[in-house]
């Protein structure tokens, strides 16, 4: 096959520019601000910057704090990847079963996706309101058996709830690509085999769909640690008590609201490679276990 060649490279410099632009100007211009403020002292109200080293990165690692928003980004993590990904496998197999009125159900499931993390905050916000709705009538029946404006424990599963809500769509279109992906005439031999349909599932469906498994893990995985701070913010605040305190949310808090400027950076700098490890270790060790067909 022939090879594809531009005759003038500036034709081809000009197509690649505004790509280039663009993450110069929203990716790397902010990742050298943020480094040189890691490293250094910046002041609240201006004034210059003073070389500090690693002083930053010190203070962040022996603070008790940051160590326990770690921790609870760690359970909203996996909190949301995994109902996140069960959910939106469970409804992508009932699609792909094409039931009655699943084009309609196939469309409406991937509305949610396109609602921005403040909307969807909001409106869970309302739904999980202790003092209206369903939940007044179980508090009604049960009194404080939800407060999440006075437990950490309710205030993280109903961040939970929202963020995967949110991430269920994105999952449900990768899911259901890759059911359909899969051919019918295995299923039918399958089910003339006389394997019933959670059989087929199990045997057939979930082993090919490892490839999807995989990087629907690594896209909800780093999406938790990195695009909550929406959720958070209309929904809590990083309450009650620092109990959905996520490290993207303290790097705004600490940042913005505490002035404190290259605290933040440096957090930003530790979640940035945090990330990048996770992933690193994703394709290191579960990769292995893909199965590519």
């Amino acid at each position: 096959m022939k090879r594809a060649v531009f005759k003038n490279n500036w034709v081809a410099a000009l197509m690649v520019a505004p790509q280039l632009l663009i993450i110069f100007v929203f990716f790397y211009w902010p990742t050298s601000q943020a480094m040189y403020w890691a490293f250094t002292l910046e002041q609240p109200w201006g004034g210059g910057n003073t070389w500090v080293g690693f002083d930053n990165f010190a203070a962040i690692l022996f603070d008790d704090l940051y160590w326990y928003s770690v921790q609870v980004s760690v359970v909203y993590a996996i909190g949301a990847t995994v109902l996140s990904v069960g959910m939106a496998l469970i409804l992508a197999v009932f699609v792909d079963r094409q039931l009655r009125g699943f084009k309609a159900y196939k469309i409406g499931m991937i509305w949610p996706y396109a609602i921005a993390a403040p909307a969807v905050g909001l409106a869970f916000r309302f739904i999980f309101n202790p003092g209206a709705g369903i939940m007044l009538y179980l508090n009604d029946a049960f009194p404080g058996a939800w407060d999440p404006n006075g437990n950490g424990t309710h205030a993280m599963i109903m961040v939970i709830v929202a963020g995967a809500w949110k991430q269920i769509a994105y999952n449900f279109i990768f899911f259901l690509a890759g059911l359909q992906s899969i051919p019918r005439s295995l299923l039918e031999a399958g089910a003339m085999d006389g394997a019933r349909v959670l059989r087929r599932m199990r045997d057939i469906q979930l082993p090919l769909l490892a490839p999807t498994f995989f990087f629907v893990l690594v896209i909800n995985i780093t999406d938790s640690f990195t695009d909550s701070f929406g959720i958070v913010d209309t929904m809590t605040g990083g309450g009650p008590a620092r109990a959905t305190n996520l490290m993207v949310y303290k790097i705004f808090n600490d940042g913005f609201q505490g002035l404190d400027y290259s605290g933040a950076a440096a957090q930003s700098i530790i979640l940035m490679f945090l990330v990048v490890a996770l992933t690193v270790v994703q394709f290191r060790y579960i990769e292995r276990k893909v199965h590519y067909t």
